[in-house]
């Protein structure tokens, strides 16, 4: 049977995923980075491959059961999203000189004057959100577009905020919707994608159920020329009214001089305006527009349709404000969201968490380099560097589930334990763990072990993207923004 589901639904999502960051029992949210390890073709134990690519192409990541595993292997820290770096989102679409944009119309997708063609608009477009109706202007203003004068090309750009319909002189009509903050354009604002949010102005101002805008679907022929007056807009609302301009025996013109109200459908018929004095008149078939519900700018994100979710979260350096759990030591190549994770058995509350182990290592000799294998000879353990800190002398590490990196011969992961040995394969440099209990930087050793401050496997990985290498530095701050689409 024929069915939809309408971008109500989008919406519904969206909202619902936006409002899991400020409820009071709503999710706890972190993007976490991993992968500090070249894309590559991996070796199992059992001397099967898995194929990840390379750095210059990695593979897109499978949505399955595994991948709700993979991404703790690898991963090196997580940090918490709060409420304020999140919005809903729409497409960004700049106004552009010489551009003719779609109108908007509440109407794409029907089949009128009983053709089996939908309406469409002017960019082929067969929903209102796929097509061009928006745009953002030089000074950071979005406005829909009400009328493109018979489909003609943009020239002069609009600017000001009233909240009437604002005409410009290349026969375009525009309703400023809202204005980006300086806030939203810093954290909000990308190639692809901007904020939207409703302008509490202009949505005070909206009309429920007002007609603005009549359109010419045929101009008809024969009708007596002149300007034909006080039309009614007939339909479920009251009081709108239109003039009919005839010139050359055709409907030329189409101004609404009455909006009125409560308008869900409305029609203006050919004899109509015939009786308005167009007599002789054949062939008229008018579209009369309706505005979206409450009227235009009074829900901007249903509008425009922010069915998108955008986050933004900075890693600043080692994020020394939060206990430096972020490495600059090495780079990252795998971005994921988390819903919910633990954190030593319980609900993950603090800002940031580090991923990786830890050993505080004494008697050492040489000097750990990241990504080098190391092993402990006695348990057989096999891990991969992430960093060393020569001067507290702790051994970052990770354990895949891969040969050299984290299975051992046998093809189990074994975890490193106890004072036998850590020897680097490729640095050759030795130490020994501390039986010593410690806390160094905010961090706890026990018996010269700290385990990862996020548990592996908890919580649910909603997002996960491969990517290239990203080299961080302790001066430097990435700017990580995600887009989810419902």
């Amino acid at each position: 049977m024929p069915a939809i589901i309408t971008d109500k639904f989008r919406i519904h999502n969206s909202e619902q995923f936006h409002e899991a960051f400020s409820e009071s029992s709503g999710n706890t949210m972190y993007l976490g980075i991993g992968r500090p390890q070249p894309f590559a073709t991996s070796t199992r134990a059992d001397s099967r491959t898995n194929n990840e690519g390379s750095d210059t192409a990695p593979v897109t990541p499978a949505d399955n059961v595994n991948s709700q595993f993979l991404p703790f292997d690898d991963m090196l820290a997580a940090k918490k999203i709060t409420s304020t770096s999140i919005t809903f989102a729409i497409p960004r679409r700049n106004w552009t000189t010489g551009t003719t944009y779609d109108i908007y119309r509440h109407d794409y997708g029907e089949r009128i004057t009983g053709t089996t063609t939908n309406q469409t608009s002017n960019s082929g477009a067969s929903t209102l959100h796929d097509a061009t109706f928006y745009v953002l202007t030089g000074d950071r203003n979005v406005y829909k577009v009400l009328d493109n004068n018979g489909n003609s090309a943009s020239t002069v750009e609009p600017t000001g905020t009233s909240t009437t319909i604002l005409s410009t002189a290349d026969g375009y009509k525009w309703k400023y919707m809202y204005t980006l903050s300086a806030s939203q354009q810093a954290n909000f604002l990308s190639t692809d994608f901007m904020a939207v949010e409703t302008n509490s102005t202009v949505a005070s101002a909206a009309v429920d159920g007002a007609v603005n805008i009549v359109k010419i679907k045929s101009a008809g022929s024969g009708g007596s020329n002149g300007t034909h007056t006080n039309i009614d807009i007939r339909g479920d609302g009251s009081g709108g009214k239109v003039s009919v301009t005839v010139a050359g025996g055709a409907v030329t013109a189409v101004t609404v001089t009455t909006p009125g109200t409560g308008y869900t459908f409305g029609t203006i018929s050919n004899a109509q305006i015939v009786a308005a004095g167009a007599t002789s008149l054949s062939g008229a078939e008018l579209d009369v527009i309706i505005e979206p519900k409450g009227g235009h700018g009074k829900n901007a994100v249903e509008e425009l349709g922010g069915f998108y979710v955008m986050l933004n979260t900075s890693l600043e350096g080692t994020e020394s404000a939060n206990t430096s759990d972020f490495t600059v030591s090495n780079d990252f190549r795998k971005i994921v969201l988390i819903r919910d994770p633990l954190s030593g058995g319980s609900a993950a509350t603090a800002t940031t968490l580090r991923a990786t182990k830890a050993i505080n290592l004494t008697s050492v000799s040489g000097t750990f380099t990241a990504d080098e294998e190391i092993n402990q000879a006695s348990t057989g353990a096999v891990g991969k560097v992430v960093e060393y800190d020569s001067t507290n002398k702790i051994l970052y590490y990770m354990q895949t589930r891969h040969n050299d990196e984290g299975v051992d011969s046998n093809g189990n992961l074994t975890a490193f334990s106890g004072t036998n040995a850590v020897t680097g394969q490729s640095s050759s440099a030795s130490g020994t763990p501390t039986t010593t209990s410690s806390t160094i930087n905010s961090q706890v050793f026990v018996s010269g072990y700290s385990a990862s401050e996020i548990d592996a496997d908890s919580g649910d990985i909603l997002y996960i993207e491969n990517r290239a290498p990203i080299t961080r530095a302790a001066d430097q701050t990435e700017n990580i923004k995600l887009v989810i689409e419902f």
